[in-house]
């Protein structure tokens, strides 16, 4: 669990909301998959009931308007309020949500910038974010998650992964060739780059808001500032060291539901879900077929299928 005060309120608020019966922790259990050894993930099996808003049908009614008080952490800035996920696998699992109705599916914003740097600025972790039901997003209104982490703590499963795909990102931006995306969707899909640390008077949510229009003209899902909507589904990350947008073209497969946790080397397994399929053909296999075939058309000049 992380440093700072925002880490300490959370882990008050996770025991008087479990007192109260406003938090359900799932119950899993990791899968020892031969598969999943030394390729940076971790697989967990689901024994609990699968929560409602996780389940294929049904009514999903709107648990952020109004938000559970109960789980309530703190305000931040005018637009968020910060609270616990109420099905959360980690203790202290938060939410940034927007107070107000902002659709998930729309450009992040200043105003969401601003309140990931205050919190960040205080507890700081594994951000991610789901831009819709294509990427893994369980809820339309707008929010961003956040798994806390101490100085000592690995950021996720797959950190190794994405610091090499900086290089590749780097490459791509300054049109060095498109030999780094031949023969891999997953790399062609994903873009990363580092977070640059300017001097005490920058305004970090500046900064964050900047990288994150890098990435998104990068993977061709448009500009931020010009254009209206994100031109495909696409999932982030963000950690101290750097962000990335992995663009998204199916939302599950192979009775996984992958969302930007899946990326970060977290899979849950449940009744749905082909453990024998992962086994066999491993765990960055499942993330390729949830990636699009993209074609690296714009980069070096030249076209080239990733997938041939």
């Amino acid at each position: 669990m992380a440093e700072g005060r925002i880490g300490e309120r959370a882990l008050e608020c996770s025991a008087s909301a479990l007192a109260q019966g406003a938090l359900q922790p799932l119950d899993t259990a990791v899968l020892p998959l031969a598969s999943l050894q030394d390729a940076g993930f971790e697989c967990r099996r689901l024994r609990s009931r699968l929560p409602r808003h996780l389940r294929p049908a049904g009514p999903k009614p709107n648990p952020f308007r109004p938000w559970d008080r109960r789980l309530e952490v703190e305000p931040v800035a005018d637009d968020h309020v910060l609270i616990l996920n109420k099905y959360p696998v980690q203790r202290g699992h938060l939410l940034l949500i927007s107070r107000d109705w902002v659709p998930q599916g729309a450009w992040l914003t200043a105003n969401d910038w601003r309140a990931v740097a205050q919190v960040d600025a205080d507890t700081t972790g594994l951000w991610f974010f789901n831009s819709g039901p294509l990427a893994g997003a369980s809820q339309p209104h707008r929010h961003l998650q956040l798994l806390p982490r101490s100085p000592t703590e690995p950021l996720c499963p797959r950190q190794h992964w994405f610091e090499t795909q900086i290089r590749f990102t780097n490459d791509q931006l300054g049109n060095q060739g498109p030999e780094c995306l031949v023969g891999d969707p997953l790399r062609a899909a994903c873009a990363v780059l580092s977070r640059e640390r300017g001097s005490a008077d920058s305004d970090p949510a500046l900064s964050l808001q900047e990288l994150y229009r890098r990435l998104a003209r990068s993977l061709e899902l448009g500009d931020p500032e010009s254009s209206a909507a994100p031109a495909h589904p696409y999932n982030l990350l963000l950690t101290p060291q750097w962000m990335a947008l992995i663009r998204r073209e199916r939302e599950h497969s192979h009775g996984f539901s992958i969302n930007g946790l899946g990326f970060a080397g977290y899979l849950l397994l449940t009744d749905h879900s082909d453990a024998d399929w992962l086994e066999r053909h491993g765990p960055e296999a499942l993330l390729r077929a949830v990636v699009p075939n993209i074609r690296a058309s714009t980069v070096g000049g030249t076209d080239v299928d990733v997938n041939r």
